[in-house]
């Protein structure tokens, strides 16, 4: 559904000396958002649209829920708030309440009211510290009620800044003028905002689209169209960045990331700068993720990187790790937990960080988001990823992992911790020849190439982010180009994959089983069965697997594999090939012995060419101003 703009700064006014940091909505951006992330019903029944809810008779709503609460914990560990209050507009009968949480979930309430035409209610933030949140709660008996305005406000700081949108957009057209319409359609929202830029990186330019002309007039001046090259996610994200500070390095404001492909609620930008001008010191402040095909998941509360196993996106300790918000008995995550860093799908960057600890790696994409984080955390700027700040991003899991990007996730992982972790040369080696055994058993030998290639232009050097990335993209698609198990098939290529390659002796043997064996068998062992299964030529089966069974133990059972691909759209055809085979684990173990030998020598390269890298220079030469 469009998003409903008959709210407007008049009727979410903030009192006199109050800032206005998030507001109470009940329907989402789209249709396909579960309503009860807002508001729930808990008995009874109401009809509601985005900015305005009736509740019938003998009803209870919750506003208990992911949109609904107030992060109390992180308003009072971060910013100057001392006390919030919820102000509501209402007409009809009934009973509000204000109710709270605190570290261990457990719940009581704060103060209550009967209905009236307006209300404030107010709660000190000052026993929060390791978790907690407030949120209101509606209960009608005889008469119906109807809410028409529901906000929060903290004190306003002696100065407010405004932020500047910067969107990096390749070839997503409809995706990025559907974002940019929800920026449009809410002019609190856009209060808030100083600029809009839109990086363009890609061939089809959205200037080119008629709806591109419609989104101008609610955008106005604030929009910033520039087309630039195609330097990636880091390149188009980091010219926000170059165009808020300008020459002269200019301080002040605020720089709010946000992907082009997201489905956007714009309440995001209110809560993010809210809070980001009310912290007592510069904090890049994140939204989280939803994910986009399960809208009523969050992906993660907080992330930290292992830069030893080169794996991002973890969960912190204690956080909400793929939880189903709509869950009965579902803890919505009342433990304050810390961010390391914040993905770049939304995150704001206060100016005085960047002109501290500088630009982004030229990365093209991958790590970028995470290597700025952690730099910002050295330099003593927290990262904050605030509950109740989200938009609904693609499901990860629904992306598979031999993909061209693996090259720079591997690469640009290697160079984030040669920056900010260890990169023992032991351990690495371990890590990164693990990885090759495994992608060769399941035959991925595309795979294997690009981490084995990602893992040399680490060891040559800075040099091979000279040109932002662009030749590292061509390389590394013409590399695994070269192939077969490397392209994705339609399913119904299936049935011809059978007959061409079903052995003599085939006997229809079940296919996708786990393999069998015996009580107390280790890894191990079973990794060198399975090697020697390979080497001797001993023969295997063929066999369809899902995508959620493709591990190296199983699909290494197989002569020929053909396995869906995560993104469920077909499926890749991996055929046993011992010569490339032995090929690909030669050249990953002489890549293995020069990481173990020159570990120590790329690293101290790479610190001494960081501070180039990210200077405003080098992006000014990349963006050929």
């Amino acid at each position: 559904m469009a998003a409903d703009t008959s709210t407007t700064p008049e009727q979410t006014r903030a009192i006199t000396g109050q800032l206005l940091v998030q507001r109470g909505l009940f329907r989402g951006p789209a249709e396909t958002v579960p309503d009860e992330l807002y508001l729930r019903v808990e008995q009874g029944a109401a009809n509601r649209t985005r900015n305005k809810i009736g509740i019938d008779t003998h009803s209870h709503l919750t506003g208990n829920t992911y949109f609904g609460r107030f992060p109390a914990s992180y308003w009072q560990r971060w910013t100057s708030a001392t006390e919030v209050s919820v102000n509501v507009t209402m007409t009809g009968g009934g009973r509000v309440e204000l109710w709270r949480s605190d570290a261990n979930g457990e719940r009581s309430m704060v103060a209550a009211t009967a209905a009236r035409s307006e209300i404030t209610l107010s709660s000190p933030l000052q026993t929060f510290v390791d978790g907690g949140a407030l949120w209101l709660e509606f209960r009608t008996t005889n008469e119906p009620l109807t809410v028409t305005d529901l906000y929060w406000t903290v004190a306003a700081p002696e100065r407010q800044r405004l932020a500047s949108v910067v969107i990096c957009t390749y070839n997503r057209v409809d995706d990025c003028l559907t974002t940019l319409t929800a920026l449009g359609s809410d002019p609190v929202a856009l209060q808030r905002l100083e600029n809009v830029y839109v990086a363009d990186q890609g061939d089809d330019k959205i200037d080119t689209r008629e709806r591109f002309a419609e989104i101008t007039e609610p955008l106005g001046d604030k929009l910033r169209y520039i087309q630039q090259p195609n330097l990636g996610g880091a390149g188009g994200f980091t010219r926000g960045m170059y165009e808020t500070l300008g020459e002269e390095g200019r301080t002040g404001s605020d720089v709010l990331i946000m992907d082009d492909d997201v489905l956007l609620d714009p309440e995001i930008i209110i809560r993010l700068t809210a809070f980001a001008n009310c912290t007592t010191s510069p904090t890049l402040v994140g939204g989280q993720m939803l994910r986009l095909l399960h809208p009523s998941y969050l992906f993660a509360s907080a992330e930290w990187a292992d830069m030893d196993e080169f794996v991002p996106g973890k969960v912190k300790e204690g956080g909400l790790d793929d939880a189903n918000l709509l869950a009965r008995g579902q803890d919505l995550g009342d433990r304050r937990i810390d961010a390391d860093y914040n993905a770049w799908w939304s995150c704001l960057i206060p100016s005085e960080v960047i002109a501290e600890i500088g630009y982004a790696m030229p990365f093209f994409f991958q790590w970028d988001d995470i290597e700025y984080g952690y730099r910002a955390k050295k330099a003593g700027f927290p990262t904050v990823t605030l509950p109740g700040a989200g938009v609904w991003h693609a499901d990860f899991d629904w992306n598979d992992l031999d993909d061209w990007k693996r090259y720079f996730s591997i690469r640009n992982a290697m160079v984030c911790s040669a920056l900010h972790g260890r990169l023992d040369p032991m351990r690495t080696c371990r890590v990164l020849l693990a990885q090759i055994v495994r992608n060769l058993m399941t035959m991925q030998y595309g795979l294997t190439a690009t981490i084995i290639k990602a893992a040399e232009d680490f060891l040559a050097g800075p040099d091979v982010l000279y040109d932002g990335g662009a030749s590292a993209a061509a390389e590394i698609r013409a590399l695994r180009s070269e192939y077969p198990d490397t392209v994705k098939h339609p399913v119904t290529d299936i049935p011809r994959v059978i007959d061409q390659h079903r052995p003599r002796g085939y006997e229809g043997r079940q296919l996708g089983q786990p393999p069998k064996t015996k009580r107390g068998i280790t890894e191990r062992l079973l990794l060198i069965r399975r090697l020697t299964d390979m080497i001797t030529g001993r023969k295997g089966i063929v066999g369809t697997i899902a995508a959620d069974e493709s591990f190296w133990w199983h699909i290494s059972q197989f002569e020929t594999a053909v396995v869906t691909d995560a993104s469920q759209t077909g499926v890749r055809i991996r055929t046993r090939d011992r010569a490339q085979f032995a090929a690909l684990l030669r050249s990953g173990i002489r890549t293995v012995r020069r990481l173990h030998r020159e570990i120590p020598r790329a690293k101290q390269e790479w610190r001494d060419a960081f501070p180039q890298l990210t200077s405003r220079e080098n992006w000014q030469r990349l963006y050929n101003r």
